[in-house]
């Protein structure tokens, strides 16, 4: 019970993260290094799927390569 409900609050801030990167125009360098660190550990502890987590931080770059070169 209680590593289910752990389980879920790494989940949610994972999401809240993503949200902040996504929500901000140009996402600073720091709040994308936080929210790959955050996939990294959640899917090193088996939260998510390690593929899952690739695929999350994939396109995350690719967001970010895309406002970069709009610039």
């Amino acid at each position: 019970m209680a590593r289910s409900l752990h389980n879920r609050s790494v989940q949610t801030r994972l999401r809240s993260l993503q949200r902040r990167v996504r929500v901000a125009g140009k996402p600073a360098g720091e709040e994308l290094r936080a929210l790959i660190s955050a996939i990294d550990k959640a899917a090193k502890r088996g939260i998510i799927h390690r593929n899952a987590a690739n695929r999350r931080k994939a396109r995350l770059q690719k967001m970010a390569a895309a406002l970069a070169a709009q610039k």
